[in-house]
């Protein structure tokens, strides 16, 4: 038997120590052992539960199945029985993904310190940071914000500091001692401050959109949603958020093929920072994860300069409008600001490159299948325009703006009266218009609910099956461990920590709904309880979906189309009572999702889940607070905030979706817009449930052919028009394709030692340059005024000249005329 690493299978493990674990374990196990592994784990057999699992490697199922089928004697001296073990090892003591095995250990200290006084005070002095950044700049289109990677290097020296300044001031008690300085700054210090702060990134911001469409007078204009109705509407949805986010522990946790890709990359960083390595050397390259890193960041920080100021051509890059740019069918198809962004090159800006697809995180069957579907779509969306499907030629091709049928923005203020529709001022306005992006995207959104929910349940029916029965059972015996399900390395050493109680998730998740409550009750909303109850079980109900979306594929998704909706049935003429219905199901999928992935990056860094839950809530609080004043400090400070020609780019995309959706499914309501303006979209929902079972069969049937192909993301790729286009995606599927795929089949060790450092140290880089640039020389009217800043807003695709197909007809307004409006 051969005492090594098999030479086929040496790319998958990066370093030595690495390559002595597993050869540590390769041989305490007799053959007949690891034939058991391969044949039957976790109660399931594991090739049947990876047959289909995207993210498991193909050429290593392909040796499983050889490996377990062998029958005759000479087959099995030629086997080389080192393979068989070496497999086995894989799966039942390490991890079967070798992305999780490059980054996650599959040992644990169990004393080493976590929860300490440091980890909060840190935690509460960077929450009030990047909470307070990311909500300023999240009306800023692209955004900016201070991201992961930003974070963990803000925590890694000042945690260092902590533990030289600090006095070992202390107490024991029952045996444990307690001190403000318990040693070094410790990887899992440092993993459970992030997560503290992971709320931070985006999960508020969701919740954020509401306030300054409900206050400022470019939208609604209701001085009512005072800061007592906006704490309520943040503190209950975070709350109702975590309080899901446990009960999706089973679903999206727990079990091994639920890998959450795109968190893998914050484990790497931390332990790059914090962990040290042996020198080894990977295809040439002997470069310790650390300085690969911070040499990434000083490269990346110093180049944003030259896209992000200095020559912003560079980030906006349509160089075809440059030849012609009063071409405007050329502006239609390349443009980057009005058009479709079909543009082989069309950014040299990071921010921009890293902003579709997430290129260096999302597995690469993910970007190719959302590609698909954005590519499909432009050619639906070109042939919807030229033919003048529903008025769109009368409106740009790619707006987000809902618009009136004289072209101009939607002003709900002309269509109501203390908060709902009144008819005789719309008969005297105008219906809304969608563009042909906006309309193509909100049909594809209806589309991807249904054919997600279906499919990911189709697909996943025996994970969800198992995750109910496991429910269930720990209902009727409270005793019982929620890890006895999994068996693999990390729920058994995961299992040696108190579990939280389901029932504290519960109480959680009562709290925040009883401040739903309040906050529609107490304020003129007219919102009722029975329709928040159907909102919350339908957004309860999706979660599964949703969560398993997010671990598997590494896409973000939620529920909103389905209570858009239901809140225009429910409450007909009522824009604010679907903004809240719409924003509570929202920040709920958002929120539930963000805490599900820090629940796997704590469960993968062997973090006691007491720990996690408490910090999630203490950092939940604080951060609802700093977004509440930042918000209300730009509403009051930041001059035509929100409106389309704001000079430093806040021009709220988010918000001014968000608006538009209101009026469409609130003020307007679905009765008229599904019956008459656009009766195509209702039958979206069929259509996206209907399909996804004969696609679900096919790909069973030709499972080896379309393993990689999937309906539910090519779907969600078509969803991503307007104020988007193909210009923010063309440029990460190209990255995506060096990186997670030719390097990663290629040069996997490589691949393995460096890709998540990789993409840190590019968008930490750029984060810190953009905030420096803004800073110090946008936010003081510091400009550069050469032909290089300026040619890219030059021209029809600038906003400058013919923006529309179609001229308005001679009587100043496009489709029925005034007084017989739909």
């Amino acid at each position: 038997m051969s005492q090594s690493i098999a030479p086929a299978d040496q790319g998958s493990i990066s370093t030595e120590q690495e390559k002595k674990s597993v050869e540590q374990y390769v041989r305490s196990l007799d053959i007949e052992s690891n034939r058991k592994i391969l044949e039957d784990l976790d109660s399931e057999r594991a090739i049947e539960y990876h047959e289909d699992d995207p993210n498991f490697p193909r050429q290593s199922m392909d040796k499983i199945k050889a490996l377990v089928n062998v029958s005759s004697e000479d087959e099995k001296d030629n086997l080389h029985e080192f393979d068989l073990k070496f497999q086995a090892v894989l799966i039942g003591y390490v991890s079967p993904y070798p992305e999780v095995r490059s980054i996650v250990d599959a040992t644990d200290d169990p004393t080493i310190p976590v929860e300490t006084f440091r980890v909060y005070l840190l935690g509460f002095f960077y929450i009030v940071v990047v909470s307070g950044v990311n909500q300023f700049f999240t009306t800023r289109q692209p955004t900016i914000s201070i991201s992961a990677a930003i974070i963990q290097i803000l925590l890694y020296p000042t945690g260092k500091v902590f533990a030289m300044a600090l006095p070992d001031w202390g107490f024991t008690l029952r045996g444990t001692r307690y001190s403000l300085n318990p040693g070094p700054w410790t990887f899992k210090e440092q993993m459970l401050a992030y997560i503290m702060m992971g709320g931070s990134l985006s999960s508020t911001n969701v919740t954020a959109n509401l306030i300054p469409v409900l206050h400022l007078n470019i939208f609604y204009g209701y001085k009512w949603a005072t800061i007592g109705f906006q704490l309520l509407i943040q503190f209950s949805t975070q709350l109702i958020g975590i309080g899901l986010a446990g009960t999706m522990r089973r679903f999206a946790v727990y079990p091994i093929r639920c890998v959450w890709p795109t968190h893998l990359w914050g484990i790497a960083l931390n332990r790059a920072l914090l962990k040290g390595e042996k020198r080894t050397t990977v295809h040439g390259w002997s470069i310790s994860r650390y300085w690969f890193f911070w040499v990434i960041f000083a490269f990346s920080f110093f180049y944003y300069w030259i896209p992000g100021y200095l020559f912003t051509a560079l980030s906006t890059f349509n160089w075809m409008n440059w030849i012609a740019p009063n071409n405007f069918n050329l502006a239609v198809i390349s443009g980057s600001t009005l058009g479709l962004g079909i543009n082989p090159i069309t950014t040299f800006d990071w921010t921009v490159i890293n902003h579709g697809f997430g290129p260096l995180t999302a597995p690469f069957y993910t970007s190719v299948n959302r590609y698909i579907g954005m590519v499909l779509s432009s050619f639906a969306i070109i042939g919807m325009y030229w033919a003048n499907y529903k008025y769109t030629a009368y409106l740009p091709i790619n707006s987000n703006t809902l618009m009136t049928n004289t072209g101009a923005a939607f002003n709900v203020q002309e269509v109501i009266t203390n908060g709902l529709l009144d008819v005789k001022k719309y008969q005297k306005y105008s219906p809304p218009f969608y563009s042909a992006g906006s309309l193509f995207n909100t049909g594809s959104n209806f589309f991807v609910h249904t054919i997600v929910v279906t499919g990911i349940f189709l697909s996943e029916w025996k994970t969800v099956y198992l995750s109910v029965k496991d429910m269930v059972l720990d209902f009727k015996n409270p005793l019982r461990s929620t890890y006895s399900r999994f068996q693999d390395v990390h729920s058994r050493m995961m299992a040696r920590y108190k579990e939280v109680p389901d029932w504290w998730f519960f109480i959680v998740l009562v709290g925040g709904f009883v401040l739903t409550v309040v906050a529609v009750t107490a304020y003129p909303t007219r919102a009722t309880v029975p329709g928040l109850l159907i909102a919350y079980g339908i957004t309860t109900i999706c979660m599964i979906p949703i969560a398993l979306l997010n671990a598997i594929a590494g896409i973000g998704f939620d529920t909103a189309a389905f209570t858009d909706i239901i809140s225009g049935y429910l409450w007909p003429g009522n824009g604010t009572s679907q903004m809240i219905m719409r924003i509570s199901a929202n920040a709920m999928d958002n929120t539930a999702a963000n805490y599900v992935g820090n629940l796997k990056e704590a469960h993968y860094s062997k973090i006691p889940p007491r720990a996690v839950f408490r910090v999630q809530i203490i950092g939940t609080v604080l951060q609802c607070l700093v977004t509440i004043g930042v918000v209300n400090w730009q509403m009051s400070n930041i001059h035509d905030l929100c409106t389309p020609t704001q000079p430093e780019k806040f021009k709220c995309a988010g918000e001014h979706s968000f608006y538009n959706t209101s009026i469409a499914w609130g003020v307007i309501g679905p009765r008229r817009m599904f019956n008459d303006i656009y009766p195509v979209l209702k039958y979206c929902f069929l259509m996206g449930f209907l399909v996804a079972f004969p696609l679900h069969f096919i790909r069973l049937k030709f499972k080896k052919h379309l393993r990689y192909f999937n309906p539910i993301l090519v779907a969600v790729g078509m969803g991503n028009w307007a104020p988007y286009n193909l210009s923010y995606f063309t440029p990460g599927f190209y990255v995506s394709i060096a990186f997670m795929y030719v390097i990663r089949n290629r040069y996997l060790a490589w691949w393995e030692k460096y890709n998540y450092i990789l993409h840190s140290g590019l968008t930490a880089g750029a984060a810190f340059g953009a905030l420096l640039v803004f800073f110090t020389l946008q936010y003081n009217g510091i400009k550069l005024n050469w032909w290089g800043n300026k040619i890219s807003s030059e021209g029809i695709d600038g906003g400058i000249g013919r923006q529309t197909l179609l001229p308005l007809p001679k009587v100043g307004y496009f489709g029925p005329s005034p007084g017989h409006y739909p």
